[in-house]
C-alpha cells in the first residue's frame, strides 16, 4: 500500500518552477507516522470489516508533493515501516540530508532546465547529495520536461484558472498540459512502487517509455 502526503511551503526565489521550500513550518512527520499506525490498527480490526486483513503493512510506500515530498523522505529515514518512498518536487529537510536513506527512493522533479537561481541550485545540490548515497539499483531521479511545481496536483493542473496556466506558459514556466503532467506523474509513481513494493525488483527500474517522452532520467 502507498500513503500520500501533500503540502505547500513558502516559495523559493524561483517560485514559479520550485522545488518549494518551507523553512518557517515544521514538517508533519508525526502525522505520517500516525497514519501508518491507523492503517495498521484498521487492518487488524476494522469495525466495518471492510479493511480487516486486506492491507499489506509489510509493503508500505510513502510519497508526497512539495512539503509532502520532504515529509516522505524524512519519514522513510526515521521509520522502518517505509519500504519505498517518492519525493515529488519537494525540498528535503531534516537529518535525512546528512544521514541519507537506505530504502528504494525516487525524486520526481519539475523542469529546471532554464533555472539559474542560486536557491534552486542549492536545493538541487541537496537532492543530488541524497541521491548519490542511495543504493544504485533502487534509486531514481527523474524530471518531467515542461512540468511546473504547481501542476503536480489536481488543483494546480486542472482547477487553477486557465489565465494562471496561460501566464506560466507565456513566461516559460510551463510547457506541458496539466492533464498530461498528471498522467506522466501517475505512470512514474505507479512504476516505481510496482517495482519495489509489488515485484520487489532486484534490478534497476527502467522508467523511460516511448509513451511518455517527457520523462528525463537524471544521474
Amino acid at each position: 500500500m502507498a500513503s500520500a502526503f501533500s503540502g505547500e511551503g513558502g516559495a523559493s526565489r524561483d517560485s514559479a518552477s520550485g522545488p518549494h521550500t518551507s523553512e518557517d513550518r515544521p514538517l508533519p512527520f508525526d502525522h505520517c507516522g500516525a497514519a501508518q499506525s491507523y492503517f495498521r490498527e484498521t487492518n487488524a480490526s476494522d469495525a466495518t470489516g471492510r479493511f480487516t486483513g486486506r492491507l499489506d503493512m509489510t509493503r508500505v510506500g510513502v510519497f508526497g508533493h512539495s512539503l509532502g515530498g520532504a515529509t516522505a523522505a524524512q519519514f522513510c529515514h526515521d521509520d522502518s515501516r517505509c519500504k519505498a518512498g517518492i519525493d515529488i518536487d519537494g525540498q528535503p529537510f531534516g537529518n535525512v540530508i546528512q544521514a541519507g536513506l537506505a530504502q528504494p527512493f525516487m525524486f520526481l522533479l519539475s523542469d529546471h532546465g532554464k533555472s539559474s537561481d542560486p536557491e534552486t541550485r542549492r536545493i538541487q545540490a541537496t537532492i543530488q547529495s541524497i541521491y548519490d548515497r542511495l543504493p544504485k539499483d533502487t534509486r531514481l531521479r527523474v524530471a518531467i520536461r515542461g512540468a511546473n511545481h504547481f501542476t503536480f496536483s489536481d488543483d494546480g493542473a486542472l482547477r487553477k484558472s486557465g489565465i494562471v496556466r496561460g501566464a506560466l506558459r507565456l513566461f516559460g514556466f510551463l510547457g506541458i498540459d496539466g492533464e498530461r503532467q498528471l498522467a506522466v506523474t501517475a505512470y512514474c509513481v505507479r512504476s516505481f512502487f510496482d517495482a519495489h513494493l509489488t515485484r520487489q525488483s532486484v534490478s534497476r527500474l527502467t522508467v523511460s517509455s516511448p509513451l511518455y517522452p517527457e520523462i528525463q532520467v537524471l544521474e
